[in-house]
């Protein structure tokens, strides 16, 4: 069906698109939990360092920060079930292409072309929900789309443990095939296609999209390697001022584009920027854990993949169960204060974590992850809310992809920032292993930074009203 007006689908119609989109983000959260729990896995695999493998990460989180607003504004202006479908067509192929490779090299390869398809599903998928779903639902429909998150985060761990003791780690990427069919036949039946503003013969800002994605991906590849590399190396210095040069110049031209990609005075809600900035200090914390959990368990502690696997849902699982709770009531009471109560709820589980030690009964840790998952769980929903509300109805894509740019960039920062302490303190510790505990300390007390920061910045915003937008 098209929706070419702005009236909304009948309930049934809202809650089968709300499955449609549930079950892809299902999948991406399955995918990325999946990758994470087993990199100890692909490094004894391919025989390779803790930086080659962590590129398999990286590069994904680098390539769908790139394209999140390109596919975003190009769903706004073509139609986001478009854009939606083709990009289940490029991740199930990459995923494919994923589990062949036969080097770190290859698989961070494939693992880029994965990221594009991806990025168009999650630009597009809050776009869709918040177009379909009246505002004062708005926290309900993204809570529930959370909690597909969380439940393929908790279905990630432990399903990526036993496929990778039962047959291989490349299995933890076949599995995404029979997802995609699935989840595009769904989303081609239920997501109503709107047309966007093709009819208008709107323009797409592509200078201002290669100018973007170009130097942000520099300066995320910058700040992510430059531990590595030297701060003051040459590379370094020279990616950080070619992004520099290069965004600079995506500013100039979107303020004089009539249609731009990226409509900068949305930064001027205070809603909308805080929301983004902590979301992007909410994913820091968030993939800390993600990244250095399984070394300190698999490597520290000595477990196998699949006890790993089963430790790390607990944290997932709280979060699956918070989520929807937490949109319901910021339906009714607001988006401020829930935020900030997830957020100081997670300071408290990362400091539980920054005790983790050589003895820390598996009691210990399961809780301490719980308590962070409870604390995020009670954030995503309200803070999403906040930003898609922020947004007018035609920059609702825009909007997502500023949400999921925000998750990125604060995974990527995690990732870069978590790293590079494991990397540093590993290397100048006696022992290894007395170097991964004192890592992981630090780490985890930097990510209770990063939360009360969220924190704070989602004090500083104001409850949103659901008026007409």
């Amino acid at each position: 069906m098209d929706q070419t007006s702005s009236a909304l689908p009948e309930k049934s119609q809202r809650y089968a698109i709300l499955v449609a989109v549930g079950i892809a983000t299902f999948m991406g959260a399955l995918d990325a939990s999946v990758v994470n729990v087993v990199l100890p896995v692909i490094r004894a695999d391919f025989a390779t360092g803790i930086d080659m493998v962590q590129w398999a990460v990286v590069v994904y989180l680098l390539v769908i920060s790139g394209f999140l607003l390109t596919f975003g504004r190009l769903g706004d202006l073509r139609g986001h079930k478009d854009v939606y479908l083709v990009g289940f067509g490029i991740f199930g192929a990459a995923s494919i292409l994923c589990g062949l490779s036969d080097s770190a090299l290859t698989l961070t390869i494939w693992r880029g072309v994965q990221a594009v398809g991806g990025a168009m599903l999650v630009a597009n998928s809050p776009a869709i929900l918040t177009k379909n779903f009246p505002a004062a639902q708005r926290g309900r429909a993204l809570g529930l789309q959370a909690t597909m998150t969380y439940l393929g985060l908790v279905t990630g761990p432990s399903l990526g443990g036993w496929l990778t003791d039962m047959f291989s780690w490349r299995a933890v990427f076949f599995i995404n095939v029979p997802v995609v069919v699935v989840a595009f036949l769904l989303a081609l039946r239920f997501v109503p296609r709107d047309r966007g503003k093709a009819e208008s013969a709107e323009p797409f800002d592509l200078p201002g999209a290669l100018l973007y994605s170009t130097g942000l991906v520099l300066l995320l590849l910058a700040l992510n390697q430059a531990h590595n590399w030297g701060w003051l190396s040459a590379l370094t210095l020279g990616l950080l001022i070619a992004a520099a040069l290069l965004l600079v110049g995506f500013v100039l031209v979107e303020n004089r584009s009539a249609h731009p990609m990226l409509d900068l005075t949305l930064f001027r809600r205070l809603n909308f920027s805080a929301a983004s900035t902590s979301a992007v200090l909410n994913y820091i914390g968030i993939y800390s854990i993600i990244f250095v959990m399984p070394f300190y368990l698999i490597q520290g502690r000595s477990l196998s993949p699949s006890v790993t696997g089963i430790l790390l849902t607990s944290q997932p699982l709280i979060m699956m169960v918070a989520a929807p709770l937490s949109g319901w009531l910021s339906d009714r009471i607001g988006t401020r204060l829930p935020a900030i109560l997830g957020m100081l709820i997670m300071s408290a589980g990362m400091f539980m974590l920054s005790r983790l030690g050589p003895e820390t009964p598996q009691p210990y840790i399961a809780v301490s992850l719980a308590v962070a998952g409870l604390g995020t769980g009670i954030f995503i929903s309200p803070n999403s809310s906040a930003l898609m509300g922020a947004a007018p109805r035609a920059r609702q894509g825009i909007a997502a992809g500023v949400m999921g740019l925000s998750r990125s960039l604060g995974m990527v920062l995690g990732v870069g920032i978590a790293g590079a302490i494991l990397t540093t303190v590993s290397g100048a510790a006696a022992e290894v292993d007395a170097g991964l505990f004192s890592a992981t300390q630090i780490i985890f007390l930097t990510a209770m930074g990063a939360a009360l920061l969220s924190a704070v910045s989602a004090y500083l915003r104001k409850d949103e009203t659901h008026a007409t937008q």
